[in-house]
């Protein structure tokens, strides 16, 4: 009950890191036939996809706020380039927020940035698209406002993730942490994540929930990850996930949708 089969990731180049967070890699397969469940996500992903011996196709994934299920299909692979908050206008030329809920092709994005990497990385495999992407951004350097911005972002973000020595702040607190009003980190959010503080915090502590569910008991699993207690955990897994923890977990899932459309827009 995986985002995808998983396969082994060509190595995250060092030159790449400020521009990709990580570079993932998975299969799906309808024989025999099996759901496959997308995670809700904050991340914006630039994919490589091919479906059986085809060319490569270039889409552009956006956060998407609630998980989805569907069932495979025949001989997709994929790889993936989580983009950190903050640089998904410097990549993709467009604002995060634009990016929300949507899969588009790279080449449809307005302006020259997307246009020139769906150029570059058109004709490549999967192997050859990571050593092309590190050339075509390595040298894109953020602005002194845009690195201060961004790094206000991360900052935020952090305070706002669950982490093994760290339960994770409110909204409030965190914007009065970093001397920042809420409307200035909604809007720092908005621009570099595309979801608001509120629901990025969400899908993180529920993903948390997901990593960790066979390490702890449910009220001391909602305690570190942030919730009130265990009755709000499960309320936000529901809207999450579609089904509650327990149900998650047998695998008594929701019934399995068609694949999201490439929005073309």
């Amino acid at each position: 009950m995986t985002d995808s089969a998983a396969v082994p990731a060509p190595r995250l180049p060092d030159e790449l890191r400020p521009w990709v967070a990580e570079i993932g890699t998975g299969t799906e397969d309808a024989d025999p036939p099996k759901v496959f469940v997308r995670l809700p996500d904050s991340a914006t992903k630039l994919l490589v996809r091919t479906e059986g011996s085809g060319r490569p196709t270039l889409l552009v994934s956006g956060p998407r706020v609630r998980a989805t299920y569907h069932r495979g299909k025949p001989s997709v692979s994929c790889t993936e380039f989580r983009l950190p908050a903050g640089t998904v206008r410097a990549v993709l030329g467009v604002p995060a927020v634009e990016l929300v809920g949507r899969v588009v092709p790279l080449g449809t994005l307005p302006g020259p940035t997307a246009r020139q990497l769906s150029y570059e990385l058109g004709r490549l495999d999967h192997g050859d698209a990571v050593a092309r992407l590190t050339d075509l951004l390595a040298d894109r350097l953020p602005t002194p406002a845009g690195e201060t911005r961004n790094a206000l972002l991360r900052a935020a973000v952090t305070a706002l993730s669950v982490r093994s020595d760290h339960t994770p702040g409110q909204v409030g607190d965190v914007a009065r942490e970093l001397a920042v009003s809420e409307r200035q980190l909604r809007n720092l959010f908005s621009d570099g994540v595309g979801l608001s503080p509120k629901h990025y915090a969400r899908i993180n502590r529920v993903r948390a929930v997901l990593a960790h569910a066979d390490e702890l008991r449910w009220a001391d699993l909602a305690a570190v990850t942030g919730y009130y207690d265990q009755s709000h955990m499960t309320s936000d897994f529901r809207t999450l996930m579609g089904v509650p923890p327990r149900s998650y977990f047998s695998g008594r899932l929701p019934a399995p949708g068609a694949c999201q459309p490439i929005d073309g827009r």
